[in-house]
């Protein structure tokens, strides 16, 4: 059975990040959704707002476990025996930004970081601009999964 763990902040989770985690399923048996704690980031909102949301959007998909973490990407990895660590990438800024990480997870646990492209009608999603909408009142349903 391959585990990845699948980490952010996801303040809030997207419709990109859930187009990303249905197609990892090729490469992974079950997912780890881990919300890491930054606490010089400003989340809009919290930590427990996050876990639920997820939890609810997953709730009846037992391949997947909805966790917060407070360390290391790569200790975490390690913690949950991880066999791959597990990112999403819309752009090349963020190309640039994973590779650096991956390496560094690697040199770490040797744990390997699969990077999934996204779907190019997803490149323009992203937390931060779901935040922005919300923040002047705009509606966002359309860029956020739809819980049943």
């Amino acid at each position: 059975m391959k585990r990845a763990i699948f980490t952010g902040t996801f303040d809030p989770f997207t419709i990109g990040h859930y187009a990303l985690l249905k197609r990892a399923f090729a490469i992974a048996d079950e997912i780890i959704i881990a919300i890491g704690v930054n606490i010089e980031k400003d989340t809009m909102f919290t930590l427990e707002e996050r876990v639920e949301a997820i939890s609810a959007i997953y709730q009846d998909d037992s391949r997947v476990k909805v966790v917060t973490y407070n360390n290391l990407t790569a200790d975490f990895a390690r913690e949950v025996n991880a066999d791959y660590i597990l990112r999403g990438v819309r752009n090349l800024a963020d190309f640039e930004y994973e590779k650096n990480m991956a390496d560094i997870n690697r040199k770490l646990t040797g744990i390997e970081t699969i990077v999934l492209f996204s779907e190019p009608e997803y490149e323009y999603v992203s937390s931060n601009l779901v935040r922005e909408l919300k923040k002047f009142n705009k509606d966002i349903t359309n860029l956020i999964p739809n819980v049943k």
